[in-house]
């Protein structure tokens, strides 16, 4: 791999195949400025299995990758980045599903790969930005002196909740052209620059799960299991069936239960030290409260009091009002205006002030930062 002087302005874009990280770095490219395409190898073929591919890292999507580079002239190169993603992605992924929490992978792949071994590789070249297809907005704030994340103009393709946890340090390295375009205008940008990958379409699910499967695949073919089959309780603790383990099961799941009632049952908790799920009404899934730990705040470094703001517990939720307060140890506590339903611990709490990502953390029980439930 050839170095480039480090005082030259060099953007490494992120290319996945893709049609938004092939327009953001035909964007770059077009601007006149020095670009470099990196295609991450993340996962090799599934379970040893030949032509088995998640929704990223096949053959094809390099392809389309190298097409785009070759015809805007910059360099392409695909680096190997499978062990880092398999220690700060699969495997945390993993242990959450068999503690009983709900990961987020795609947050963890952006702060600890894109914008973490990435950038490291993309030194290499002299690069001095990273930049990717993601649909949001960075902007510097002079009086602050930090740099502001803000949802995307596509409301309906913005992906600020999963670049919450960038660090001040990340983002004033990141790069998103598309953060103000609107997808269909994405899609003209591409065939007026004649990708042939214009039409692709774009996968909603995980990247590392292959087509027709589902994350329990992936947990089956890691040979990832919990203690195994266990009790299911009700609301009261009576047990009224077994279940398969709990990595099978996800906080307000109804289906799959397998435990005849009258009534429709949700899952409504896990405790991984019982082995035992908990069953109950849907009432029994609305809850007021939650406890954030290892807290990212964008516009100022900490949360000194309390703070008013919407909050999105899952990146489809709609958000919702709240109050904010600080805790010890980077936590804080999230009291809601109205119960929400299905708070996950593993999912990420997210706070708004409008367009503007004010931070958030991770949805813990309230033992794990120290204070009472």
């Amino acid at each position: 791999m050839n170095t480039q002087s480090p005082d030259r302005s060099v953007a490494a874009v992120a290319m996945s195949g893709g049609v938004d990280s092939s327009v953001a770095a035909c964007l770059e490219a077009r601007g006149g400025g020095a670009v470099v395409g990196f295609s991450m190898q993340l996962v090799d073929r599934l379970a040893g299995q030949t032509e088995r591919y998640g929704r990223c890292c096949s053959p094809e999507d390099f392809h389309d990758a190298r097409q785009v580079a070759e015809r805007m002239g910059f360099p392409h190169y695909i680096v190997d980045m499978e062990r880092e993603f398999e220690e700060q992605v699969l495997q945390p992924f993993a242990d959450d599903y068999v503690n009983g929490r709900t990961p987020s992978p795609c947050i963890r792949c952006n702060t600890f790969v894109k914008f973490g071994t990435l950038w490291s590789r993309a030194r290499t070249v002299g690069a001095n930005r990273v930049v990717t297809g993601h649909y949001a907005i960075l902007e510097w704030d002079p009086d602050r002196e930090r740099t502001l994340l803000r949802k995307a103009a596509d409301r309906d393709k913005d992906q600020s909740y999963f670049l919450f946890d960038l660090s001040e340090a990340q983002r004033r390295r990141a790069c998103f052209p598309l953060g103000r375009l609107q997808k269909e205008e994405v899609r003209a940008l591409a065939r007026e620059f004649e990708l042939e990958n214009a039409d692709k379409p774009e996968s909603m699910d995980l990247c590392f799960v292959a087509q027709g499967e589902s994350y329990r695949d992936v947990l089956a073919a890691r040979g990832v299991v919990g203690e195994g089959p266990g009790e299911v309780v009700d609301a009261s603790g009576s047990v009224v069936g077994k279940h398969d383990g709990l990595d099978g099961y996800t906080i307000g799941q109804r289906r799959g239960l397998g435990v005849p009632s009258q009534d429709r049952l949700y899952v409504i908790g896990m405790s991984p030290d019982r082995n035992e799920l908990q069953v109950g009404s849907e009432n029994r899934l609305y809850s007021d409260r939650c406890v954030i730990e290892r807290t990212r705040w964008i516009p100022f470094k900490e949360l000194d009091g309390e703070l008013r703001a919407d909050v999105k517990i899952r990146s489809s939720h709609d958000g919702a009002a709240a109050t904010i307060r600080p805790l010890p140890n980077r936590c804080a506590e999230i009291l809601f205006d109205e119960p929400q339903r299905a708070m996950a611990a593993g999912q990420a709490a997210v706070a708004y002030h409008d367009d503007l990502v004010v931070g958030g953390g991770w949805i813990v029980s309230a033992d794990a930062c120290g204070v009472e439930a």
